[in-house]
């Protein structure tokens, strides 16, 4: 039974913020990935378009998401569809740290707006 235990948790620093990695092919997932992120107080990341869906969940904090250029407060317990093909941004506009809980399907990849494409080793 694959059970990833906390202090096995692979961390990834990236643009500012830390994604805390649990379920990837290395520690037994066969289809999906996820992970914690934690934004901190003041970071906007680029903007980035994904070539899968993910499933963002905030624990703590509040955050502008916007999607396609249509932004959202969201608040701790709020859940956002992030479908394929999306361009999404990420900021945090207040004094703390905020944590999301992120899952996708394997593979995700992510382009910035200067056509750079990102495979997160987090999700992969």
């Amino acid at each position: 039974m694959p059970i990833v235990r906390s202090s096995e948790a692979v961390i990834h620093e990236i643009h500012g913020a830390r994604f805390v990695s649990y379920a990837t092919p290395a520690c037994g997932s066969k289809e999906l990935c996820a992970w914690r992120g934690e934004i901190p107080a003041g970071l906007k990341a680029p903007a980035h378009t994904v070539s899968r869906e993910e499933i963002f969940h905030l624990l703590d904090g509040e955050l502008l998401i916007t999607l396609d250029g249509r932004t959202e407060r969201i608040a701790a317990g709020d859940t956002v569809i992030i479908n394929a093909g999306t361009t999404l941004t990420v900021e945090n506009p207040t004094d703390r740290t905020a944590y999301s809980w992120v899952t996708t399907s394997i593979g995700l990849e992510a382009q910035l707006a200067d056509g750079t494409r990102i495979a997160p080793p987090w999700a992969n």
